[in-house]
């Protein structure tokens, strides 16, 4: 029977917790994605304006992917504080982090008004993005995983989840709003800069619903436990969770980051890059290109709840390697239909490469947090997940849009991807199902736990 320090929330706490954790992730990833589209659509004109056309696109992209660079340092950070001081704290700090990047991007001066200035203020700005989100994903999942029930983790911990179509559903309405009311001409001028100051506002809104929930339990009892065995031990030294992680837990991390290949990857081909494919090879407009994808991101949004509920039902890994090998199987029908520059296809395309993102994408959140131990799970899962980052979201598109400039054709693209997906197909096929892990059992010093044997049914082991 579960102590009364382990015991669910009250259903009600518990959908504030998850209001929390996804109105925070939605403005963080709004920040973030709004800079990818702004990246295929004007920074190349307005940062990189004495380039070729796709040149200027691709030193865009460049841009675009420092801030991933960003990420696993963010992760480093957070996560070391995060295991150290609690969630809560981490995640206020990481949404004003963000929040203020974004502001500041929206009243940068241009390449025309500053010179070469102007692309460094962006990097440098594109950097604290990067640092901020690289330590907000661990946090959020983690305050609901650890907040939730066992029976329905999967479900909860992947609202947090849908933030991320959530912030580009945001991201993309509001430049497709603008460039359907001004001109392209308005747009290039000024428009693209009320998106970014937009962000003052939500970071605000964020800020307020996020300081009102209560720090994790399972935190604070882990904690207690490890100040009780340091009083115990005569105030010994507690290893760094970094050190214990990379000691006790290499295995899961590799697996975090092996999983994460396909999905990071076709997530930025299916929304980034295709705001380029779209318009210079299948001849659509811009226009219409946001509007696909901003159908399929409300789509995506549906679907992950209902995956992550399914994977409360079937295990994390069958629901995983479902879309995994989906998004694989789907690059070239993908590809086929943008060519045909027909909007039902356009939206077709999009739509079904992300309701299959959905399914690594919904149980990655509980997955990830079930394989670490409690006073190292923020930094093992960020790290597993944003050191991933680096090899698979930030060059995605700079790959991509390479790839087309090379070969005139969406083929290696295609390829590029399925690669992908067989890496996540291996990774996540030689670990071990984790839906039945105990978050709450007992943290030893070595990472390990104490939970009787009914407890630490399906324990994480690779």
């Amino acid at each position: 029977m579960s102590s009364p320090a382990t015991a669910p929330p009250a259903p009600s706490n518990l959908k504030r917790i998850v209001a929390a954790s996804l109105i925070g992730t939605t403005i963080e990833w709004y920040d973030f994605f709004l800079y990818g589209s702004a990246a295929a659509l004007v920074f190349n004109k307005l940062f990189f304006p004495e380039s070729d056309p796709l040149v200027g696109t691709l030193l865009s992209f460049l841009t675009y992917a420092v801030g991933f660079a960003a990420r696993p340092l963010g992760a480093l950070v957070f996560g070391h504080y995060g295991d150290r001081l609690g969630r809560k704290k981490l995640l206020v700090l990481s949404l004003l982090m963000m929040g203020g990047a974004t502001f500041a991007i929206g009243l940068l001066p241009t390449y025309a008004t500053v010179g070469a200035a102007a692309p460094v203020l962006l990097t440098v700005l594109r950097l604290v993005q990067g640092f901020a989100l690289g330590g907000e994903w661990g946090g959020a999942v983690l305050l609901v995983s650890e907040h939730g029930d066992a029976e329905r983790r999967g479900f909860w911990a992947s609202w947090p989840q849908t933030g991320a179509p959530a912030g580009q559903l945001l991201a993309t309405g509001v430049l497709s709003a603008l460039t359907a009311l001004i001109s392209d001409a308005q747009f290039t001028s000024w428009g693209w800069r009320i998106p970014f100051l937009l962000s003052g506002v939500l970071v605000m809104v964020g800020l307020w619903i996020r300081l009102s929930v209560d720090e994790s339990p399972v935190f604070k009892e882990a904690l207690a436990r490890a100040e009780a065995r340091r009083a115990e031990e005569g105030g010994a030294v507690e290893k760094m969770p970094l050190v214990a992680v990379l000691r006790h837990h290499w295995r899961d991390v590799l697996v975090a980051i092996g999983a994460r290949m396909a999905e990071n990857i076709s997530y930025y081909v299916i929304t980034a890059f295709i705001l380029v494919y779209a318009t210079t090879s299948a001849g659509v407009s811009k226009q219409t290109a946001l509007n696909a994808v901003l159908i399929a991101s409300a789509v995506h949004f549906a679907a992950i709840p209902l995956w992550g509920a399914l994977s409360d039902r079937i295990g994390r890994r069958p629901v995983y390697l479902l879309g995994a090998a989906g998004v694989g199987l789907w690059m070239f029908p993908f590809f086929s239909l943008v060519d045909t520059a027909n909007f039902g296809n356009l939206i077709l395309a999009v739509t079904v490469g992300l309701v299959l993102h959905g399914a690594m994408y919904a149980p990655q959140a509980a997955f990830f947090s079930e394989m670490f131990a409690t006073r190292m799970r923020y930094s093992g899962a960020s790290i597993g997940a944003q050191f991933a980052s680096v090899a698979a979201g930030a060059p995605a598109p700079l790959i991509a849009t390479a790839l087309l400039a090379d070969y005139d054709s969406s083929t290696p693209i295609a390829l590029y991807v399925i690669a992908a997906a067989l890496l996540t197909l291996l990774a996540v096929g030689v670990a071990k199902e984790t839906r039945h892990r105990d978050l709450a059992a007992i943290d030893t010093p070595d990472g390990t736990d104490e939970a009787p044997a009914d407890r630490r049914a399906g324990a994480h082991t690779v």
